[in-house]
């Protein structure tokens, strides 16, 4: 097994020297649990300390108020962490606790653990920053601050605007439960909103002189499950009434909107479907004799992880080992599987193939050939691994089998043993971009491959030129949900680290 290098020990140690400060920022990002394009307060915080560090900051990136990079060193290569720090709406809850236990009724909570995935990226940039500092060596080292992955495709739109177009290499990872290279394909993945417009009446008096836009949707979705029979089937068709054009029933609804969401492992599978569906929606505005419009809000490519820089990282996270877990974290995490059923751990592991798994923690590596080819999950970062070559790793950070999106993953979010997957993920990241750094052959065989990627398909933002980032509609969601974030009323939202 390869042992870590001098560089590669150096950073390693420099990790610790940061630990305090990253494990207190996830924490509080944690607290603040903001949801996506609404992260005002969890960017606000990273910029803070990375400006007092010494980085450069570039804010608003693609147009997102909350989107920002952060970059240390002149010349050599350029490698980006890609950090994440949006919640999910409806998870409040109680840190540590094993029953459901909201601390605000309906808040926000981290219920995909991005407070841990953006505090070991930042961490990672921090231990380089050093190394490059006090080497000498030629090299940039970025923190991109990336909001809105919970399906608003933040980082697609950043893409579209190039803010990734000059990086030599990204790394990033996600917390989970078990520990491996994250050598997967995602689905790529599709929103479409489609509004149907019709003409209000009696429907008693005068039915006649109605067209019903809700006859309109409902028409649509019975065509749309007919589709569901002749698409791939490894692709997905979703869908949910946005808009019913009122409650009154003795009125003809003359406005309805039905919003779709899409996925397939191939985005042009996905773009093929997408077409379909629009001439459905075509029919069913014709049978109703309403008018349409559609538009796509947001998308996301496939995964397509680099191969030379995943065999990398993947070698490095050998040589480092796995968590160091202890028997008090073990503890507490047989605590939380109580909480936890059977059938959705074993869905949680069977994604990554990893349903074979017992104990409370994941102590070892999963070994890349058991991963299954594509994750059954869509991600942003796939419109990333298409212009940068780009490697992503899964480090446990949770009791064994804890699903994502849920309350159980926000009860482990400031735990120790959430902790420790997260400084131990900052040493993977931070050796693989210290190796990168000291060896150009690796980057060129990255680039190279992907060019053989790019051959047959070079990449195409699926969302429209036209599309902005949903900034202003996230703000509306903010305010009718209230200004509670992840458990904690307002007032204390803004307090300062």
């Amino acid at each position: 097994m390869l042992k870590l290098n001098e560089a590669e020990r150096d950073v390693v140690a420099r990790i610790e020297h940061h630990r305090a400060l990253c494990t207190h920022l996830s924490d509080r990002l944690w607290d603040l649990a903001e949801t996506a394009y609404s992260e005002h307060a969890s960017a606000d915080l990273q910029i803070r300390e990375l400006t007092r560090e010494g980085f450069r900051v570039t804010q608003g990136l693609a147009g997102i108020p909350t989107a920002f990079v952060a970059e240390w060193g002149d010349g050599g290569p350029v490698i980006g962490l890609l950090g994440e720090y949006d919640a999910l709406p409806q998870l409040s809850q109680v840190a540590g606790s094993t029953t459901r236990a909201p601390v605000v009724n309906a808040g926000n909570g981290h219920g995909c653990g991005h407070n841990l995935l953006g505090g070991a990226a930042l961490l990672a940039a921090l231990a380089v920053r050093d190394h490059l500092r006090d080497t000498g060596v030629a090299g940039r080292i970025r923190y991109y601050g990336c909001p809105a992955e919970e399906g608003g495709a933040g980082k697609t739109f950043m893409t579209r605007a190039g803010v990734f177009d000059d990086v030599d290499a990204a790394l990033t990872w996600h917390p989970s439960s078990i520990y491996a290279i994250d050598a997967m394909s995602t689905l790529a993945t599709l929103h479409a909103r489609f509004a149907f417009s019709g003409r209000a009446a009696h429907a008693a008096a005068a039915p006649h002189l109605g067209r019903s836009a809700l006859d309109a949707v409902a028409l649509m979705n019975v065509a749309a499950n007919y589709l569901r029979e002749h698409i791939p089937a490894d692709a997905r068709l979703h869908y949910a009434i946005h808009d019913t054009g009122g409650r009154a029933p003795n009125v003809v609804q003359a406005h309805a909107e039905v919003v779709y969401q899409i996925r397939a492992p191939e985005l042009e599978v996905v773009q093929s479907i997408h077409a379909r569906l629009v001439r459905i929606a075509e029919g069913a505005a014709m049978m109703s004799e309403t008018a349409m419009q559609v538009r796509v809000e947001k998308a996301m490519s496939n995964m397509r992880p680099n191969p030379a820089i995943s065999e990398l990282m993947y070698v490095r996270m050998q040589a480092l080992g796995p968590v160091p877990f202890d028997d008090h974290d073990r503890a507490f995490a047989h605590r939380m599987q109580q909480a936890i059923s059977k059938e959705e751990a074993r869905a949680s592991l069977a994604i990554f193939g990893a349903a074979h798994l017992k104990g409370e923690l994941h102590d070892a590596i999963l070994p890349e050939e058991r991963m299954p080819p594509v994750l059954p999950a869509s991600t942003d970062v796939g419109d990333v691994s298409w212009v940068v070559p780009t490697a992503r790793c899964l480090v446990p950070c949770f009791a064994l089998g804890t699903p994502f999106h849920s309350w159980q993953l926000v009860a482990q979010g400031k735990s120790s043993l959430a902790h420790k997957g997260m400084t131990h993920t900052a040493k993977v990241l931070a050796v693989t971009a210290a190796a990168l750094y000291h060896d150009p052959t690796t980057l060129a065989a990255a680039k190279r491959a992907l060019q053989e990627q790019s051959a047959d398909a070079a990449y195409q933002c699926p969302i429209p030129s036209d599309v902005e980032p949903p900034v202003a509609v996230a703000a509306v969601d903010a305010r009718r949900r209230g200004t509670l974030r992840g458990g904690f009323p307002s007032q204390y939202a803004g307090v300062q680290s």
